[in-house]
């Protein structure tokens, strides 16, 4: 570091700034349960450990299964349903209930005086449970206690509450259980009825498509436990929940806060590590004296309150990790609607906007991001990062409660996203839009986003040679794990996707949203969905665990499905689908499966219904519950046969109970078109 840099360093780094980022540090590091000296190594609490721990599971599966998918975490997931427990096991997939939104379709309820136990597999001073605890009677939530017990004693206690849970009717949604339905809708299919058209007005029961169920908190241990040790959570004789239901623990051995006393350290600058005042200021000053300082600026452990944005280019902002450095908000009313539409802002960090020329080398990492949204509202900005970066790094952010994790409005260019956890959030983990190019989202975790996980979204410019790569989606409430719209020479590859819910599926490729078609290539390879191709409300069928939707433009880009598992999916593996009034009109072609593995599916293994073609190689496929091929076409019935042809390869191996899934007399293009077959319940997935 040269002079003219240390320098200023010097001025403001008084002795009792340096102190005070190691006192704050120090007393984090402690309720975690680590040392804060480097190297030192912490005690193990909690006497013997159990002889054989269970194994976590990833994605509610045997990690086997899924080896070299999806991201590689800290954490240990552990599912409720497999652990000790006197209380009540749900599982189902229906939309709408509780073990539908849970990870692996199934969640353990406990009813006041019930507990769940699990063992730790590894050693751990931290946990993260997902919950759910029913909404208030007109909604808004409530809070409930869990009892956190490890070994019998060490007791801790949650403050569980449901106000950032429980969303009703269609979309955008509402927090009253009580609302009639938001707008007329031409088929409401729970009843098959159009309420335009009934005399008196239609009426739905209410609460009426409650969904969104699960929150999540993370707990400090305050030491560390052996593997073996015994983790009991416990809904207490004197709860106000009904029922407290618990999907999953995570446990995590978190490392040492990070120090950097060579930076701009948010203290000096006024910034309350305590979350009692207001910090946006004080963390702005730090990031105008860094810049011109040529230094980072360094948040240590602490909460501080920020209840806007914080506008950031050419800076790097590091946290002592995201468990220490919390950076949280409320959400604010506007008392004018912004130019952008927004009623409310929020906890944030934005690039500036791309009409002002965006934002480039921001460099953001180890810090949570603790929003405080509870409706969502599409045009507000209250996302946890924001605006347009480009040259830019954001790695190991938390990001929760916040309506969009990562929301990005390009064009921009170069940004690599990775090891975040996105969670809890109301609608998108992560989406670029618009101009996104060159750019990598890598070994990121999301889970319960209510929409789409993942998103390109090539919205007026096309998104561009970027990479979604060897990241987990779990639970997405709304639409898909991973989905696609327009763009070219984009990589979706290694990710594990499990447990879609409703309106859409594990994997997605659309021409929609008025995004630009797609051209060049496509790469879909290597990824892994489990218990996907989720019911569609509005067609009243299943979707396929991947599935291509031409609804404005065609698909006729050179896609590429290589390497692919689809495991245990609810309805057909693959689907390739034109909406009902464009279907003579837009057509699926070029599309190529190839070295694929499919592994149960309620229905077929591929269910066609638009025009255009597919080409299938070495596709093995087992437990398939009804015709392999399911090809309705354009649904014009045409004595030539299906207007979606298929073209085998070779290798196209397996099959289930109608025979071969391949079969020679659905060549090359037989009509085999069941409408809504009876769906089959595979078995769970096993090694191949």
């Amino acid at each position: 570091m040269s002079e003219n840099i240390t320098r200023p360093a010097a001025r403001w780094s008084s002795k009792r700034s340096r102190w005070a980022a190691l006192s704050v540090a120090s007393t984090a590091a402690v309720a975690l349960g680590v040392g804060t000296v480097a190297g030192a190594t912490p005690a193990v609490a909690g006497g013997s450990p159990a002889p054989a721990a269970p194994a976590a599971t990833r994605a509610a599966l045997d990690p086997a299964l899924v080896a070299g998918r999806g991201a590689n975490v800290a954490f240990s997931e552990q599912e409720a349903e497999k652990a000790a427990t006197n209380g009540t096991v749900l599982a189902g997939r229906a939309a709408y209930t509780l073990p539908a939104e849970a990870s692996g379709r199934s969640a353990v309820s406990l009813a006041p005086g019930q507990y769940v136990e699990f063992t730790l597999p590894k050693a751990a001073n931290a946990i993260t449970v997902r919950y759910s605890i029913p909404d208030a009677a007109n909604g808004g939530g409530i809070t409930a206690p869990l009892n956190v017990t490890v070994n019998g004693g060490d007791r801790k206690t949650l403050s569980l509450t449901s106000q950032y849970a429980w969303l009703y009717n269609q979309y955008p949604f509402s927090n009253d259980p009580n609302a009639g339905l938001l707008h007329s809708d031409w088929w409401i299919t729970e009843c098959g009825c159009v309420p335009n058209s009934t005399t008196p007005p239609f009426q739905v029961s209410t609460p009426f498509r409650p969904n969104h169920f699960y929150d999540e908190q993370r707990l400090p241990l305050g030491r560390t436990y052996a593997a073996g040790s015994r983790i009991r959570l416990t809904a207490p004789a004197g709860s106000n929940a009904s029922a407290t239901v618990i999907d999953l623990l995570d446990s995590e051995q978190v490392g040492l806060p990070k120090i950097d006393l060579i930076a701009a350290n948010v203290l000096v600058f006024g910034a309350d590590p305590t979350g009692r005042r207001d910090s946006a200021d004080a963390i702005d000053k730090a990031i105008a004296f860094a810049k011109k300082a040529h230094l980072k600026v360094y948040i240590p452990p602490g909460t501080y309150q920020v209840n806007r944005h914080i506008v950031v280019d050419d800076v790097t902002i590091e946290g002592a990790g995201n468990w220490y450095t919390v950076i949280k908000g409320k959400e604010v009313a506007l008392s004018t609607p912004a130019p952008d539409g927004s009623v409310h802002t929020g906890v944030g960090f934005y690039g500036k906007d791309a009409s002002a020329g965006g934002s480039s080398n921001v460099h953001l990492s180890g810090f949570a991001i603790e929003g405080d949204v509870r409706e969502r509202i599409d045009t507000d900005q209250v996302n946890g990062i924001g605006g347009a970066l480009s040259d830019s790094t954001i790695d190991g952010l938390y990001i929760h409660h916040t309506k969009v994790g990562m929301w990005f409005d390009g064009p921009m260019n170069n940004t690599k996203i990775t090891d975040n956890i996105i969670v809890d959030q109301i609608a998108d983990g992560l989406n670029f839009h618009t101009g996104v190019t060159n750019s990598l989202v890598q070994n990121n975790f999301i889970r319960n986003s209510g929409d789409d996980g993942l998103a390109m979204w090539s919205e007026k410019t096309e998104d561009a040679n970027n990479t979604f790569d060897h990241n987990t989606v779990q639970t997405p409430v709304l639409a898909n794990g991973i989905a696609i719209y327009g763009g070219t020479d984009n990589t979706v590859s290694n990710n594990l996707i499990a447990d879609p819910i409703r309106e859409g599926s594990g994997i997605h490729v659309g021409s929609r949203f008025g995004a630009e078609a797609f051209t060049g290539h496509l790469w879909i390879t290597n990824n892994t969905t489990v218990r996907a191709g989720t019911y569609e409300l509005n067609w009243n069928i299943g979707l396929g665990a991947i599935w291509f939707f031409a609804l404005e433009k065609d698909i006729n880009a050179d896609i590429e499905v290589v390497g692919d598992n689809f495991l245990d999916s609810t309805y057909n593996a693959i689907m390739l689908v034109a909406d009902w009034p464009v279907k003579d009109l837009y057509h699926i072609t070029n599309v190529h499966f190839k070295d694929v593995k499919i592994d149960g599916t309620g229905t077929s293994v591929v269910s066609a219904r638009a025009g255009g073609s597919a080409s299938f190689e070495n596709v093995d496929a087992r437990n398939v519950g009804a015709v392999g091929i399911n090809n309705c076409g354009q649904f014009n019935w045409l004595p030539t046969g299906s207007e979606f042809s298929f073209e085998d390869r070779g290798g196209n191996d397996g099959g289930g109970t109608t025979g071969p899934w391949f079969a020679s007399w659905e060549l090359p293009n037989t009509i085999t078109c069941d409408d809504r077959p009876p769906v089959v319940v595979p078995p769970a997935p096993s090694a191949w």
